[in-house]
């Protein structure tokens, strides 16, 4: 009896998936997504925190500006000539009650001869003029009796340098500073045209001295010698 007998049959072998091909499971590739998405979640926080640190919440109760009282009318702003006469020159500048940074009192007022400074953050004269202000102090050059308060002011946020308080901690500037108000009104007061800018008064409030732009340790001494002689060096 003859026996029939097929040819085997042809088996086709099976075309690897793309996952397979690559060598990553599904799961992998989600785990793989997954990550990513969480690295850039990181990444975004972190860039938030930093920028945050730079505004005005450096530190509890730390503001950039704080509200002025302004009393008085205000001085004349400086002649651009500086071979000019000063009108300001025996003039008493308003009183400014304020506060510093974290609120503590600040107050420009009669009572003991007193130079007043201004300045402003992104302004690369004042980012010059502080460290010369704070080797002065360093060097026991200021005379005895001259009280020195700085006036924070035209502050803000989207120029260099802010905020204002992290800088002239930075610059160990330990001498009072006022926080002016978010529209200047203390610098307004004081007729201020440029920065950095100083009034020297004397111990009944007028002015004897006013000053825009950088000056050295040595030209700040001859002039307060020059406009209080009587004060001690």
């Amino acid at each position: 009896m003859a026996t029939s007998t097929k040819p085997p049959t042809k088996q086709t072998p099976k075309r690897p998936s793309k996952s397979a091909k690559s060598g990553l499971s599904a799961g992998a590739i989600i785990g793989i997504v997954v990550g990513a998405v969480v690295l850039i979640a990181g990444a975004v926080a972190i860039m938030a925190a930093l920028d945050d640190g730079g505004g005005d919440d450096v530190a509890a109760g730390i503001e950039q500006v704080r509200p002025v009282n302004v009393e008085g009318a205000p001085l004349p702003p400086m002649p651009d000539d500086p071979a000019a006469a000063d009108p300001a020159l025996g003039l008493t500048p308003p009183a400014v009650e304020g506060a510093s940074f974290d609120g503590s009192p600040v107050s420009l007022r009669p009572g003991a001869p007193t130079l007043a400074v201004y300045l402003a953050h992104w302004c690369p004269h004042c980012q010059r003029e502080v460290p010369v202000l704070v080797q002065w102090q360093a060097s026991g050059d200021v005379p005895e009796g001259l009280e020195v308060i700085g006036v924070s002011t035209g502050v803000d946020s989207s120029r260099p340098n802010y905020p204002p308080s992290t800088w002239l901690e930075g610059e160990n500037w330990t001498w009072p500073v006022l926080a002016d108000s978010a529209s200047s009104e203390a610098a307004s007061a004081a007729g201020l045209t440029g920065f950095p800018y100083m009034v020297l008064t004397d111990a009944d409030g007028g002015v004897v001295w006013r000053h825009s732009g950088e000056i050295s340790a040595d030209d700040l001494n001859a002039a307060i010698a020059a406009a209080l002689p009587d004060l001690a060096g």
